[in-house]
């Protein structure tokens, strides 16, 4: 059962399982999020198959470096890492391949 507003249409399987990058969150907020009330709960699902959701709580900047096809690990910053020594113990070698993300938090 689909948890969509009746008038909204499905999105394509494709467009369901991209990657989402922020150029693309902020048009979705500028377009078709825009009506939305203010008092609306963003909400994060634990998996695609929507088994477990959550209140989104907090965000962080850091790097991503893909492990599998669409799971990977999140990395700091290396401003972070020059300012702070047990980061940089925690972190001894960062991939090659991150990528600047915005990591999105859930409550629980």
């Amino acid at each position: 059962m689909s948890s969509s507003h009746p008038t909204e249409p499905e999105p394509t399987t494709n467009q369901r399982y991209q990657s989402l990058t922020l150029d693309l969150l902020r048009q979705l907020v500028r377009t078709d999020w825009a009506s939305l009330p203010g008092n609306t709960l963003v909400v994060l699902s634990s998996d695609t198959e929507g088994n477990r959701y959550s209140p989104f709580s907090t965000y962080s900047r850091g790097r991503y470096a893909p492990i599998h096809d669409l799971t990977g690990d999140v990395y700091p910053l290396e401003s972070e890492l020059a300012k702070d020594a047990e980061l940089r113990e925690l972190f001894p070698e960062i991939p090659d391949n991150t990528v600047a993300a915005l990591v999105l938090y859930p409550l629980g």
